[in-house]
């Protein structure tokens, strides 16, 4: 699919960054956005030259949520077709919460909507100070449906309470303070400020990353038995004698660089 409301590029770092590209309608995303980049993430997810992934958008706003004639056109079509629909944007959220590699949101102006579950998905948030949010569904008779199981594990129950019913607009602080971003900078620092995470992570093992993701999914906020006990004993004896957790052991303890960073 050649990308027609997004572009991608990576680096030789292994960096791609994936940029909504609909500045004229604030990146406002429809249905063909939703395939388009579902088809980008599933191609950058399987490229192994690929290490980092940072979602960003062009113009003014991150984005306005959805665009006003796709939300038009779906009010005329039926039960089975807007829950098909509906089952698209759920495998976008997904594959972005689930996406091997780090991923970083860097957001300024307006992240409306379905854009918050843009934000929550990635592993890394942050915004410009003059970043503002509104989860904003039910000024229009809507809710946050699809995006609310990752809105509400970044915000908590209570916040989102307060947030899905009041459709308040809120501040990059507050976002801030409520868990949903990590750092706020000044709008023309966005880019260095995701440079610092990027260069962390580039030092870390890609295998070991991948694998702490799948672990936080499989036993967060699951009750401490025996099954998540059993879970965390294995994934750990596994990575120790993985192919990567060999080559990070054997570099540590002979103090070498692991082969994963580059000679530069």
């Amino acid at each position: 699919m050649k990308p027609t409301y997004t572009e991608v590029s990576i680096d030789k770092r292994g960096v791609a960054t994936l940029t909504l590209n609909r500045p004229e309608v604030h990146n406002a995303f429809d249905d063909k956005m939703i395939a388009e980049l579902i088809s980008i993430l599933g191609s950058l997810a399987s490229d192994d030259a690929v290490r980092v992934l940072v979602l960003n958008a062009k113009g003014k706003n991150f984005s306005a949520g959805a665009d006003l004639n796709w939300m038009r056109a779906m009010a005329d079509k039926d039960y089975q077709q807007n829950l098909d629909d509906a089952d698209e944007l759920a495998e976008l959220m997904h594959k972005l919460d689930r996406f091997p590699k780090p991923s970083i949101a860097l957001v300024q102006g307006a992240a409306f909507g379905g854009a918050v579950g843009l934000v929550a998905c990635c592993d890394i948030a942050i915004a410009s100070d003059n970043a503002s949010f509104c989860l904003s569904e039910v000024k229009i008779g809507l809710i946050p449906a699809v995006i609310s199981p990752y809105v509400m594990r970044a915000l908590g129950e209570r916040q989102s309470r307060r947030y899905f019913i009041t459709a308040e607009r809120f501040s990059a602080d507050t976002a801030l303070n409520m868990g949903l971003l990590h750092q706020v900078v000044a709008k023309e620092q966005l880019d260095a400020a995701a440079d610092t995470f990027i260069q962390t992570l580039l030092q870390n093992s890609p295998a070991a990353i991948k694998a702490a993701k799948t672990l936080i999914h499989n036993i967060y906020n699951r009750k401490i038995g025996n099954n998540v006990i059993a879970h965390t004993t294995q994934a750990i004896a596994e990575i120790r004698v993985s192919e990567e957790g060999q080559e990070g052991l054997t570099a540590f303890l002979t103090k070498r660089k692991p082969n994963w960073l580059s000679e530069e």
